[in-house]
């Protein structure tokens, strides 16, 4: 029987031949990981279990990466847990703050997430690793104790709903405008326990970085994984970086999907998602011109090295409007060091923007810009839920790199092509 790439890489985990939509499957797990948010849970259920040790200590990687540097006692707390929990079972892949990165940038550039696996974490953006062949998913933090003592996890095996991308992406857009197109199109739940797989010409021409992102928020149209087929682009990734052997998969051409979508994006306008949905999409002519308080460059969606690079390009030689706020987080230490090394760093303290080292912080209201009342935001981050960045009357709008730094500068949301007319 053919079968779709997340079959096949199902099928191998359960050490079975093939899998079926529907199917329920016990699988052994690849990697797992944990945050300073989710896995002081995770440890506690773990250790009612009464396993002494984790069931590998290379596999398991635990990122404090929400609220650190803490911001609080209770945010101390709650790393502190995972520090010592990390001590106690010599966990391999453990980072502190100063070797620690965001968790979904942080692991695929150590080459810890590998096509062809089975990879769960105790977030639900875990679907990021999807970009790089593997099938990657967010578990609950009671899912990820049984997986630490066990290995293995339960799963229902979802259906695969392609997506096709044609023609050639346009200057300015990238793999954000991408999925928050297919988020747009396809509603918060239209890909509900599904996996989302992306593919085309336009897919094929982008690098690493771009497709990271559109794997990332594959979970904000309801999928259960977000998948990109590995090329000679994942390899070249890939090598000198994984950290353990591993197999690439490949879906067969004629395996049977629940749906199949192709869109020609030559025309496509950069997307911006107005509160409070991520698949509350519009082309950002419609709503230029919105003034805006704060814009946020970062977070394990566009916090990559590519992401600051086109965020420097626009703002090269000019300066952050008056009455805006702009937060540059480089996702990973690695990445910060490579945009000083790029005078990127530079070029965004020159245009008075603060930079802070990485942290998910403002992504989920955690800190280093918490929103006011009445305030509005320009994020390229994943989510702009009532209330996700503070105060319950703010507003978040969602977009890539060169919308966000736009905005910064015009202090109003404009397509970056139109900075010209206004410097």
């Amino acid at each position: 029987m053919e079968q779709t790439l997340t079959e096949k890489i199902l099928a191998r985990a359960a050490g079975k031949k093939e899998v079926s939509p529907g199917e329920l499957i016990n699988a052994k797990i690849d990697m797992a990981l944990g945050n300073d948010l989710t896995a002081p849970v995770a440890i506690r259920e773990f250790e009612k279990i009464g396993v002494e040790k984790v069931f590998d200590r290379a596999r398991l990687a635990l990122i404090p990466d929400h609220f650190v540097p803490n911001k609080d006692i209770q945010s101390a707390a709650l790393a502190e847990i995972l520090r010592r929990f990390a001590r106690q079972q010599k966990i391999v892949h453990y980072y502190e703050v100063g070797r620690m990165g965001i968790e979904h940038a942080l692991l695929p550039e150590l080459g810890l997430t590998l096509p062809g696996e089975l990879i769960v974490g105790a977030d639900s953006h875990t679907c990021t690793y999807g970009a790089l062949g593997a099938f990657a998913t967010g578990v609950g933090s009671t899912d990820l104790a049984a997986v630490m003592a066990t290995g293995e996890l339960w799963f229902r095996v979802p259906p695969t709903i392609r997506i096709i991308f044609h023609g050639q992406l346009p200057r300015w857009l990238g793999g954000k405008d991408l999925i928050l197109y297919t988020i747009g199109q396809l509603g918060v739940d239209g890909a509900r326990y599904a996996a989302l797989e992306f593919c085309g010409p336009v897919i094929e021409k982008l690098g690493m970085d771009a497709r990271l992102t559109i794997a990332n928020m594959a979970i904000e149209a309801g999928a259960k994984a977000g998948l990109i087929a590995p090329d000679e682009i994942t390899l070249a990734y890939l090598e000198g970086r994984a950290q353990r052997p591993y197999t690439a998969l490949y879906g067969d051409a004629g395996a049977p999907v629940a749906r199949e979508f192709n869109w020609d994006v030559s025309d496509l306008e950069p997307q911006v998602a107005l509160p409070s949905s991520p698949a509350n999409t519009r082309p950002v002519s419609a709503v230029a011109g919105t003034a805006v308080d704060q814009v946020v460059i970062g977070s394990c969606t566009n916090g990559r090295i590519d992401d600051l690079r086109q965020a420097a390009a626009i703002l090269k030689g000019r300066r952050v409007h008056p009455r805006v706020r702009l937060i540059v987080i480089p996702a990973t230490q690695a990445i910060y060091l490579q945009a000083l090394q790029e005078g990127l760093l530079e070029t965004f303290i020159q245009a008075q923007a603060a930079v802070s080292t990485p942290t998910c912080g403002p992504c989920l209201g955690g800190h280093m810009g918490i929103l006011a009342a009445g305030e509005v935001a320009v994020a390229t981050t994943n989510r702009n839920f009532t209330g996700r960045m503070g105060h319950r009357a703010s507003r978040v709008y969602l977009a890539g790199p060169a919308v966000a730094a736009a905005a910064a500068v015009a202090g109003e949301i404009m397509h970056p092509a139109a900075l010209r007319e206004v410097n």
